[in-house]
């Protein structure tokens, strides 16, 4: 048995629980934020038999796309803030993260 976190987007969550809820995949939906947008994400805890991690993982990558969004740099620490004009950056967000943990034991009580 396999545990899989997939930490994905918020806009990516609510379409990806469904396509694995269509494919009888169980999962548990975590609140998280991210470190570097600060934005807030989802962790899916996704429990499944070995041989269902490959389907997981491809509902998965089909269901968390890539996207474009633009941020504002953070302003200088210990400089001077009032002659710094943040000019926003494109960066690419979006996607999954995913850790394939093994399981020792499962017990449902």
């Amino acid at each position: 048995m396999k545990l899989i976190l997939a930490i994905v987007q918020d806009k990516d969550s609510n379409r990806l629980s469904d396509a694995l809820s269509e494919e009888n995949f169980k999962s548990t939906k975590l609140s998280s934020s991210g470190g570097f947008l600060k934005e807030g994400n989802t962790t899916l805890m996704i429990g499944c038999d070995d041989g269902d991690v490959d389907q997981a993982l491809e509902i998965i990558k089909d269901n968390c796309s890539y996207r474009e969004q633009m941020v504002a740099p953070i302003s200088p620490m210990g400089g001077n803030a009032d002659s710094y004009i943040p000019k926003p950056v494109k960066v690419e967000v979006g996607g999954a993260t995913v850790f394939v943990l093994p399981v020792d034991a499962f017990h449902q009580f």
